[in-house]
């Protein structure tokens, strides 16, 4: 089905338009990697792709993720939403914190058919739950094509809900949580958003949305101009979209819950950091949607990082471009924070 003239088809792309150079030290590290970082997800190899990352991905046990009792970990079985499945929420905390603390509820990344909620909690315990004293819920979403819409943004939605509601017995700060994510993952925490404003809260302080996929349309100058060039191209973005959304992709009814880059209204969101990278798919989506949030008058922290692919951090963690990534994150996590603790506390 054609939406606004563009096809959501990969189909042919013209050559026409040259892509932004890699940063160096991230092409590097690409380069290292072999031609297999860049194989397009297909119908085809998807089980395969599947297989693969299930066997290939990290899965620390809750004993790893204590890390000799530096952190406080559990696994929690919530109840989901009408259909009957329960959801999984890996739960962490720096150990021998008193008090409540600001909660991270993190969503992570695969395109929705990949990934799992352990393999992200070592990095982000290590460097923002310690350091900003931070708890964290990670959510074991249902991956497509075996679940589809709405089952893993409600499984996001329902995960929350509970998190919030149970916040003592947790040890968080309901009234300070952030939600957050990466890719596949930063779409689910804006569509959280959304969820959470109109279905009347929880309300969450702020968005964390890191190279987030938004738009299932494929119709982007950025998705045509970086085909065959990013790790994550307009065949993987369009395979990945239909089998999230099976029937429902295309239509031209989808909801912004599916794909937050169909919302028309972005009024009354919490402050956003979006970044992508000027060197892949995503950027021309995410760019508009930040701008969207500001025409709507909310708060939006943009960052787009020159000559950065898909997952450039996860490839080149070392890279100075990665570092100034992850400080540019840590800072306004802390801002956020910082504005959140202020507000609670006595008037001037």
């Amino acid at each position: 089905m054609s939406i606004g003239g563009m096809s959501p088809e990969p189909g042919p792309v013209p050559k026409a338009w040259e892509a932004p150079p890699f940063d160096p030290e991230l092409s590097a590290a690409l380069a290292a990697l072999g031609d297999a970082a860049r194989e397009p997800l297909t119908p085809e190899n998807l089980a395969a792709r599947q297989e693969r990352d299930v066997a290939a991905r990290p899965r620390p046990t809750v004993r790893d993720l204590r890390a000799g009792g530096r952190f406080e970990v559990d696994e929690l079985r919530v109840p989901g939403t009408s259909d009957g499945q329960d959801v999984t929420l890996v739960s962490a905390r720096p150990a021998g914190i008193a008090g409540p603390l600001p909660l991270l509820y993190y969503m992570h990344g695969g395109g929705m058919v990949m990934g799992n909620a352990w393999s992200v909690l070592p990095q982000l315990l290590h460097e923002w739950a310690l350091t900003l004293e931070l708890a964290v819920i990670s959510v074991e979403y249902r991956l497509a094509p075996q679940a589809q819409y709405p089952g893993p943004v409600e499984d996001c939605y329902a995960g929350f809900v509970w998190a919030a509601a149970h916040a003592a017995e947790l040890g968080v700060d309901a009234d300070r949580i952030i939600v957050g994510g990466k890719s596949a993952g930063g779409g689910l925490a804006t569509a959280l958003a959304l969820l959470t404003r109109d279905r009347g809260g929880p309300t969450p302080i702020g968005q964390l949305l890191l190279c987030p996929m938004l738009d299932d349309r494929n119709s982007t100058f950025s998705s045509r101009q970086m085909a065959g060039v990013d790790t994550w191209d307009r065949t993987s973005n369009a395979t990945a979209w239909r089998a999230l959304l099976g029937d429902q992709y295309g239509a031209a009814d989808l909801s912004p819950y599916a794909a937050p880059a169909r919302a028309t209204d972005l009024s009354r969101l919490p402050p956003a950091y979006i970044e992508v990278g000027s060197a892949e798919t995503f950027r021309d989506e995410d760019v508009a949607y930040a701008n969207a949030i500001w025409q709507a008058g909310g708060q939006a922290e943009l960052h787009v990082w020159p000559g950065a692919f898909h997952g450039f951090d996860t490839c080149a963690p070392q890279a100075a471009l990665t570092q100034d990534a992850r400080n540019a994150r840590y800072r306004w996590l802390r801002r956020i924070l910082t504005r959140s603790d202020a507000s609670n506390g006595p008037a001037c």
